[in-house]
């Protein structure tokens, strides 16, 4: 495959990335949608009762396919499994997917995509054919896995170390950030030890009387997340992290108070390898106990508040600047019930499911459209094909050509492989298909979503 030339990749989304990341628009890159890569970096680090529940792995695994919705024309993207026929040509014929597909040489469910292709041959050898001087390897984010694949691939990385990536993702970081610039901070400290634990609980949860959330610096999706209402729940928990701790009396969180919300936000921006910081998106983000359950946007927000969001960008990715750090950034931001604006409650800088909407959302979502990016949580009894989620959602499904789906009511699936995924792997009835819901406000894509979800239920039901 020759290195792309011309304009395929001279607008949109990738090429921001690429010319902030790399200097070049029409670099090639290999996308590896590491999910969870906070799993590896968080391995040696303490950890909270309970942090390590989650839902299949095999599941979570197989989310990377939303990976090929961001590749243009000459880009790759690493698999863990060849993508469904008919979901494939749904892609094709909505210009939503133009990338070269490569798959791991063998599928383990419980591994991810870089973990699978580390331990694949052929497929390195088809990454190593690829080194031309403008090809890079883009991984979700960068853990030491993703620094040995690239190295058996031959390949460089697009961003920065592991080291690097590691330490401004954690949430310490973000709550020493927050609080050196001055940015409006939530009430509560960083704890690294026991006692510093204690003391934070001490005084804003007994003191203070407040419900506090300690969170693990390096936790995701909701896990390694306690919320302690009252001081009998905040001693159980330290005595739990104190036995957890042992002798060396470590602990890495952070405890904040409860703040009761209008909405929680996500915003996206690019740190340049020189620096410079460039806004993207911001979008309403859906939380369900601490865990993501997708997107609505455009948020409905004021124009000031976007704007006191754009500045909070500006000065959040100097500071990674600092830190050595180049890349795509989503932060966490909340407006709180009493029109407080929180800009930073945690720093992703790494790639989120945001991310993977941000170029089929230029091409297909116009200006004055609403979209809820969403999940369907399915009880399958069998494996089922693409084709019968096509038959089951009808004319509510996003199809054909580009021009005919820019403007149109419906929805768009861009993730198919994880619904079946779990019953692949463990034989049980539990499925997820992810979703961009498309239509004239928030009323309507949400009264799109449940029509969609009623018709995929029926189709798992009647299977």
């Amino acid at each position: 495959m020759s290195a792309p030339q011309g304009t395929a990749a001279a607008g949109g989304f990738t090429a921001r990335l690429k010319s902030a990341l790399v200097g070049d628009p029409t670099a090639r890159f290999v996308y590896v949608n590491n999910f969870e890569v906070e799993r590896v970096w968080g391995r040696d680090e303490p950890g909270l009762p309970g942090a390590g529940l989650s839902f299949s792995s095999a599941t979570v695994n197989r989310i990377e396919e939303v990976g090929v919705l961001l590749a243009d024309e000459h880009d790759v993207v690493v698999l863990k499994d060849a993508v469904d026929p008919g979901y494939a040509g749904y892609l094709t014929a909505l210009g939503a997917a133009d990338g070269v597909r490569l798959t791991v040489d063998r599928n383990v469910p419980s591994r991810s995509v870089t973990e699978d292709a580390l331990d694949s041959p052929r497929l390195l050898a088809a990454l190593r054919a690829l080194a031309d001087g403008r090809t890079y390897l883009m991984p979700l984010g960068i853990s030491p896995d993703e620094e040995r694949l690239a190295e058996a691939a031959g390949l460089p990385l697009a961003g920065p170390s592991a080291a690097v990536c590691k330490e401004v993702n954690g949430k310490i970081f973000s709550r020493e950030l927050v609080d050196a610039t001055g940015l409006p901070a939530v009430p509560g400290a960083v704890c690294r030890t026991v006692e510093e634990l204690a003391a934070a609980l001490d005084v804003h949860l007994v003191r203070a009387g407040s419900t506090m959330v300690v969170k693990e610096s390096l936790g995701v999706s909701g896990r390694g997340m306690v919320v302690v209402e009252d001081r009998k729940r905040g001693e159980r928990l330290l005595r739990m992290i104190e036995r957890r701790a042992g002798a060396d009396r470590r602990a890495s969180v952070v405890v904040e108070r409860w703040i009761d919300k209008q909405a929680d936000l996500n915003y996206q921006f690019v740190v340049g390898r020189d620096g410079e910081v460039r806004f993207e998106t911001v979008k309403t983000a859906l939380t369900e106990n601490g865990v993501h359950r997708g997107h609505l946007f455009p948020p409905a927000l004021r124009p000031d508040r976007i704007d006191e969001l754009r500045a909070a960008a500006e000065v959040i990715g100097k500071q990674l600047a600092v830190a050595g750090y180049f890349g795509l950034v989503g932060v966490d931001a909340l407006l709180a019930a009493d029109g407080t604006l929180y800009p930073c409650l945690e720093i992703n800088a790494r790639f989120n499911m945001a991310t993977y909407q941000n170029r089929i959302a230029e091409r297909l979502i116009t200006d004055g459209r609403h979209a809820l990016a969403t999940t369907f949580d399915l009880r399958p009894t069998r494996v089922h094909g693409f084709e019968e989620v096509r038959a089951a959602l009808g004319e509510l499904l996003l199809d054909g050509p580009p021009s005919s789906a820019r403007g149109a009511r419906g929805v768009l699936i861009n993730n198919f492989a994880t619904l079946n995924a779990m019953f692949q792997a463990e034989g049980k009835p539990y499925g997820r298909v992810y979703a961009i819901c498309v239509g004239d406000d928030e009323d309507d894509v949400r009264r799109t979503r449940q029509q969609a979800e009623t018709l995929l239920d029926e189709m798992v039901a009647g299977a």
